[in-house]
């Protein structure tokens, strides 16, 4: 049965790297977990295994419920919706996390449609029709309930979208990603403008260099960049580091903030002389 004192967090691709982060995070907080995953069903018991963990050690007892479902698809999107309502009964939080990379990286020039087609599908499409259907819950929550200024802050709903430095730093050989991003940090302020009479905040979480699996192919290349001084913490950033900034945002910590920009990529996009 829903527990009625549990925020909860729907994390979308959460089987693994930044969205395992995340949720991690959100658990040790005290939030129930909707876990989606788009194929591999075993990592994503495994995220959801790591959450119970990582709550009982901050003495929480909560919920992590994985749920299947390409968010690049309507009527997974639909589902995954309806799954998270049927099992939790609210939505608290919902991060925009899911997000493929080329299968190729090809030149600008050399950029095929089917992969435009596949990564912008999933990153940023999916990403708008979701939000759009978690915000009418939202919406409807809010409404409710009557969400005033006194009331707890995990109640009062928020939006996250996960974008990257890719959505201004060019990237010519993965031109359909670099897209992609920058689109996310375009739907920030729309949703932030367009929610926020409902006192539901929209922010963006920019990461920078991150050790995941996504990384993992040009990971010598980044070490020597960040020897170098790519970053000014000379350090790659980790899954943990991006889940920080989430927990922040769910705990209320920024509250009289929306369609922010949170940079978590070690200065990164610091200009320097």
């Amino acid at each position: 049965m829903p527990n009625p004192d549990h925020p909860v967090a729907l994390v979308t691709g959460a089987s693994r790297g930044i969205g395992r982060g995340i949720a991690v995070a959100l658990a040790r907080i005290g939030f129930d977990l909707a876990i989606n995953y788009t194929a591999n069903a075993s990592a994503a018991e495994q995220t959801a295994a790591d959450c119970l963990a990582a709550a009982a050690a901050q003495q929480h007892l909560i919920r992590a419920q994985t749920f299947r479902a390409d968010i690049a698809a309507a009527a997974d999107r639909l589902a995954l919706i309806a799954g998270v309502k049927a099992v939790f009964g609210r939505l608290d939080l919902l991060v925009n996390n899911a997000g493929v990379a080329p299968t190729v990286r090809a030149d600008l020039l050399e950029t095929s449609e089917e992969s435009f087609d596949r990564v912008l599908s999933v990153n940023a499409k999916g990403a708008f029709f979701l939000t759009q259907l978690a915000a009418r819950w939202m919406i409807e929550q809010v409404t409710a309930r009557g969400a005033g200024e006194g009331e707890a802050a995990p109640r009062r709903p928020k939006i996250v979208f996960i974008s990257s430095i890719s959505a201004y730093a060019a990237s010519v050989n993965r031109p359909e990603y670099c897209l992609a991003k920058a689109a996310l940090s375009m739907l920030t302020p729309l949703f932030a403008a367009r929610l926020a009479d409902y006192r539901i905040n929209v922010y963006e979480i920019r990461p920078g260099i991150i050790a995941t699996d996504m990384t993992a192919p040009v990971r010598d290349k980044y070490e020597r960049l960040i020897a170098e001084g790519l970053t000014p913490i000379r350090r790659w950033g980790t899954p943990e580091d991006v889940g920080k900034a989430v927990a922040a945002i769910a705990q209320d910590l920024l509250p009289f903030s929306t369609g922010e920009v949170i940079n978590v990529d070690g200065g990164f996009h610091l200009r320097r002389l």
